[in-house]
């Protein structure tokens, strides 16, 4: 019997995420073409966004920002057809989000808004987890392609519903490794070995899976990007705006969205947001704890480069103004 010939994918955007699902849809028997603002390596490389539409009825888009993704919705825009389902796999504002579904409709194309969690690791293993807002329809003609990367299909509601999911948990993940860091600095002040916190957390209602995979980092001061400060921060500044005129404050994620801004005033925003720890004087150390620490598979839907900054530095203490912006004095790290 001869197997049915699997539907063409066009991947937008070969960031982490994109790189890594694409090399997934291919090892599934997909046939796969890509395209970048910057050119890479990788088979079926076409010139243009535009290109990709042409080959493929199925594309997700893995780009930068809100405005990346209106950039390539418009240039796609003249090929699209009703065949097309257009996936933004990338965390923006709602509006962006309702815009371009709007623009992809004109064109009787289908439009999911698929915001996802899930680390490099967890992309290139095909581990990811998409949350979805569209037609339920449409989620089921896509749904062996979005198999194919990952490990969870969440639908949440209209487009725009997992745009609203996405940010509300990256809210939360963001604010736990700002008070985490606040909590090591009491600990360092009060002269309590750090890796007592750890051990404290494995017992406590409080634990969760984001800091028992950014504790050990945070202690052993290793700050690899697998998820970058630059994007944590852009994707608070979204939710922030997304609240703008409906009558409600958001004190905790202004707060961590200053510490964040101060992390990138330092210089560290290609580093992964854990290195918040940064803030604060302590040294992590993990000589009291075997093994070293676990790669992280929270959320990394960005193409975020790996630090440059080594994990061994130490600096003199940071002064932290207000919402963590920072005044560096003295040699800190960098």
């Amino acid at each position: 019997m001869v197997a049915a010939k699997k539907t063409s994918v066009g991947i937008i955007g070969l960031g982490i995420i994109g790189s890594r699902v694409a090399a997934v849809l291919r090892r599934a028997g997909y046939p796969v073409t890509v395209w970048s603002r910057s050119p890479r390596p990788e088979p079926n490389f076409l010139p243009s966004a535009r290109e990709v539409a042409e080959s493929a009825d199925i594309l997700q888009l893995f780009v930068r920002d809100g405005e990346a993704l209106l950039e390539v919705i418009k240039a796609i825009s003249p090929v699209l057809g009703e065949t097309h389902i257009v996936i933004n796999h990338s965390t923006v504002g709602p509006a962006e989000t309702l815009e371009a579904a709007r623009l992809v409709s004109e064109k009787g194309a289908s439009f999911l808004d698929a915001p996802f969690t899930g680390s490099r690791d967890a992309a290139a293993e095909g581990e990811l987890v998409y949350y979805i807002g569209g037609d339920e329809s449409v989620i089921e003609r896509v749904r062996s392609v979005l198999d194919a990367s990952s490990k969870a299909i969440l639908p949440m509601g209209p487009v725009g519903a997992a745009t609203y999911v996405k940010l509300a948990a990256n809210m939360i993940t963001a604010a736990e490794i700002e008070v985490l860091a606040e909590a090591l600095a009491l600990l360092d002040r009060g002269g309590v070995p750090l890796i007592r916190l750890e051990e404290a957390m494995s017992h406590n209602l409080a634990n969760s899976g984001t800091i028992s995979l950014k504790l050990p980092l945070m202690l052993a001061g290793e700050f690899g990007a697998r998820f970058s400060v630059k994007n944590m921060l852009k994707d608070l500044q979204i939710a922030l705006h997304s609240v703008e005129g409906k009558g409600i404050d958001l004190p905790a994620t202004s707060a961590t969205a200053g510490a964040l801004m101060g992390a990138v005033q330092a210089g560290w925003g290609e580093d992964d947001f854990a290195s918040l720890a940064r803030h604060y004087s302590y040294a992590g150390s993990l000589k009291d704890r075997s093994g070293t620490p676990p790669e992280s598979p929270e959320e990394n839907h960005h193409a975020s480069k790996t630090s440059d900054h080594s994990a061994s530095q130490k600096g003199a203490p940071v002064k932290r103004g207000l919402f963590g912006f920072l005044a560096r004095s003295g040699r800190a790290d960098s």
